[in-house]
């Protein structure tokens, strides 16, 4: 239905010219989405070309083509995306935190830090960011809630407490939740947020988006009629996309 999470530039390994971004256009339209959302991340920024993807989106007039970004959340650098944020008319803003005191935990070369450290405690200490992400005014999105579980480290406190904090603030700033489906293609081989913080979202009453956080256009898409039905069966009626910041709800059928 909608794919709310493609990065164009992948990991700066391409250009953001027409035969890239119709690329992705195109596998969108194969797959039979309604919505897709363009959000690269904004270290990439020199290398975006917004006004391009506005132009080539104009060849599918059946496809709502969105333009946001991804951005790294940190809490000294909030004046940083506020001025990025200035510079073009986005549809929506994804905030994600993948590091913290220094530490960037996502990345394969820091496995192994994983299984060193306390997991109650870089657990407790991702969540305390991604709560000032979420208070910080900055994001309509709130990107892979549970990233810190990537390579399958799991803490002795209950996933819930640790989380409490961050979807009270999610919940009371009206923001939106995804649910990534590229965590299937990590270590931790599930789906980003877990099905347990998936039923506390719903019992919130906070929106849920898709997203397949896809790199590549091939994968534009991918698990996300899975994920729909997950949604379906704790009780979720419609996911949310964007325009020019305001929520567009997608009935799911």
């Amino acid at each position: 239905m909608l794919d709310l999470h493609v990065h164009l530039l992948g990991h700066k390994d391409r250009e953001a010219n027409r035969e890239t971004i119709r690329a992705f256009l195109d596998e969108a339209t194969r797959r039979g989405l309604k919505e897709i959302g363009f959000a690269d991340h904004d270290y990439y920024w020199d290398q975006m070309n917004f006004p391009l993807i506005r132009e080539v989106a104009k060849d599918y007039p059946n496809l709502a083509v969105r333009i946001g970004f991804e951005a790294e959340y940190r809490p000294h650098e909030e004046d940083r995306i506020k001025n990025l944020l200035h510079q073009f008319p986005f549809d929506f803003v994804l905030g994600s935190v993948h590091e913290f005191d220094g530490w960037i935990f996502d990345i394969p070369e820091e496995e192994h830090m994983h299984h060193k450290k306390d997991a109650d405690e870089f657990y407790a200490r991702y969540f305390e960011v991604v709560t000032l992400a979420a208070k910080s005014g900055l994001f309509t999105t709130i990107g892979h809630l549970d990233l810190i579980k990537v390579f399958g480290v799991r803490p002795r406190r209950d996933i819930l407490t640790l989380a409490d904090e961050a979807l009270t603030a999610v919940e009371e700033r009206g923001l939106v939740l995804e649910v990534n489906t590229n965590g299937r293609y990590k270590p931790v081989r599930e789906f980003y947020p877990e099905q347990r913080l998936m039923e506390e979202i719903q019992r919130r009453g906070i929106e849920f988006t898709l997203g397949s956080d896809a790199h590549s256009a091939e994968n534009v898409g991918r698990d996300l009629e899975e994920a729909s039905q997950m949604l379906r069966e704790i009780g979720v009626q419609s996911v949310v996309g964007f325009s020019r910041l305001d929520k567009v709800s997608y009935t799911l059928d």
